[in-house]
């Protein structure tokens, strides 16, 4: 098995050396491609590669489309610049370079570090993507956020996590949490999609006690409530954004609905 190891980058000069780094010995390649950053990321990248293209930022599902489609081998291993190889994820990815697999991808389990511990409750584990794949056989889609692999052919599970380092801090997760909400709302405009009471009321409230009580996130301590106050209240702000752009476009009837 032959890796072309694949990242998308934007001013990531604070991990992209642990991304990659993690990689030795696993990847065959590695290819970033970098959407024009303002900070280090391209000088950091290029000790480690020359395959750093820059490109111009169109959306997630299309900018790894395209770094994928510079890959040399088959098999893809799709890296965000957060994330790093666990050593019990490199056992597996090792031992799989002497095989030839009749599958045409793996999910690997991913382990997120926040506010000092690994948060393994509130829904954020084992939440398992289809990261190592042949490019025969898969696309990214999605044009707003949280793109997907679609891939036609049989799946394998891997047992070694990826280390995911996504929230330097609660603001950091806050910013990205409103940077998403706008993405979604206007996903759910491109829809047809209104906002409703429900939406604002009902929606965040079950959501935390989803990810509190029933994903057990009270076992993960002060991170675990933090992480189930914003899973609710993200959703509140998508669905208040929403309501936001129809108020723009159109006279829309009083609050409730």
């Amino acid at each position: 098995m032959k890796i072309s190891a694949v990242l998308i980058t934007f001013n990531e000069e604070a991990n992209i050396e642990a991304a990659l780094g993690s990689l030795a010995g696993i990847a065959d390649e590695f290819i970033v491609v970098d959407s024009f950053s303002t900070d280090r990321t391209v000088k950091l990248a290029r000790e480690f590669t020359d395959r750093v293209v820059e490109r111009k930022w169109t959306n997630y599902a299309d900018q790894k489309n395209f770094a994928d489609g510079l890959a040399v081998h088959p098999w893809i291993l799709s890296l965000d610049a957060d994330e790093r190889i666990s050593e019990e994820l490199r056992t597996e990815l090792l031992a799989l370079k002497n095989e030839d697999p009749s599958c045409v991808g793996f999910s690997i389990p991913r382990l997120v570090f926040y506010l000092g511990r690994w948060i393994r409750h509130c829904g954020w584990y084992p939440d398992r993507k289809i990261r190592l794949f042949l490019r025969a056989a898969a696309r990214w889609e999605g044009e707003y956020v949280h793109e997907t692999l679609a891939v036609q052919g049989e799946i394998r599970k891997l047992k070694g996590p990826l280390r995911h380092y996504t929230y330097r801090s609660i603001g950091d997760h806050l910013a990205r949490l409103n940077k998403f909400a706008d993405l979604g709302a206007q996903k759910l405009y491109a829809q047809g999609r209104k906002s409703r009471w429900y939406h604002l009321l009902v929606l965040p409230f079950s959501r935390f006690v989803k990810s509190y009580v029933l994903k057990r996130g009270f076992l993960d301590g002060f991170a675990g409530m933090v992480v189930s106050v914003l899973n609710g209240y993200s959703i509140f702000v998508r669905y208040a954004k929403l309501r936001e752009i129809w108020k723009k476009g159109e006279r829309i009837e009083p609050f409730p609905d």
